[in-house]
């Protein structure tokens, strides 16, 4: 009887082809969780579209997103 194969994650390809990335490709991208994106995309943090019923992130704005981020003051702990 052979033995089961273990399962290994493979690190998907980043396509940087795509113009528009669905909530969850944005958050693999950020290294963040799909919820936290989704809230940053609904609060207006990161630029997002209605493409029929879809909400899709534009590519460009991950990058003006971080830069934003980077822009503000830090917060001491």
């Amino acid at each position: 009887m052979a033995e089961p194969r273990a399962l290994t994650a493979v690190p998907e390809l980043a396509d940087s082809s795509l113009v528009l990335l669905t909530v969850e490709e944005a958050a693999r991208r950020l290294r963040i969780g799909r919820t936290t994106c989704f809230k940053l995309v609904l609060a207006g943090e990161i630029e997002s579209v209605t493409v029929g019923r879809l909400r899709r992130v534009p590519a460009e704005a991950l990058p003006a997103y971080v830069s934003q981020l980077r822009r503000r003051p830090a917060v001491a702990a």
